[in-house]
């Protein structure tokens, strides 16, 4: 399977290819797009849905896999992710490709094992998990090659839980007070 992971960002959108066969994987290429912040939104949007088109075309992904946005306290960086993270949608959708989305805190508990890794050490199990040598450089391209990891990494364990044990794994996102609920009713209280 091969696998492409996007970075979205509206000045900088990294993007990895990956090829993942049995319990393997290694890179194909990684890179970044970059365009100028002085330059209108609507033009950078049109150019990197050209340049990430290139990219498909060029390598032939079979899914692609994007980082969804993180917003945390700039809601302006957060919208201009999310309309990068649109352009690589629509990108990915005019060529028919299945996309999946992932959340960064995933991206990283996949990649590091520990969802609230920094930069240098998603940087650092990326080059170990692909074999690379160096680090993969510029971070936006190591974070495109994490996310086509990540992705690899969940269809694995889809295929585990419906392949081989006719179990469907799901993600469940339980509330401090669903947790709570749970242990309460295993001590037999209410």
């Amino acid at each position: 399977m091969r696998v492409l992971g996007i970075d979205p960002g509206t000045v900088h959108l990294g993007y990895g290819v990956i090829e993942a066969d049995g319990a393997g994987m290694k890179i194909v290429t990684c890179g970044v797009v970059n365009l100028s912040a002085r330059m209108a939104i609507e033009q950078r949007l049109v150019l990197l849905h050209r340049e990430l088109g290139k990219v498909i075309a060029r390598h032939r992904p079979d899914e692609v896999a994007v980082e969804e946005p993180f917003v945390h306290e700039n809601i302006r960086t957060a919208l201009a992710i999310g309309r990068a993270e649109a352009v690589a949608l629509l990108a990915a959708a005019d060529k028919g490709l299945p996309v999946f989305r992932y959340s960064p805190a995933l991206v990283k508990q996949r990649v590091t094992s520990y969802g609230g890794a920094d930069k240098s050490r998603v940087q650092q199990m990326v080059r170990i998990l692909l074999g690379m040598k160096v680090l993969p450089e510029p971070v936006d391209a190591s974070d495109a090659l994490a996310i086509a990891i990540c992705h690899v990494k969940e269809q694995r364990l889809r295929k585990l839980g419906d392949g081989r044990t006719g179990v469907k794994l799901e993600r469940a996102k339980l509330s401090r007070r669903s947790i709570g609920l749970v242990m309460a009713r295993r001590q037999g209280k209410k």
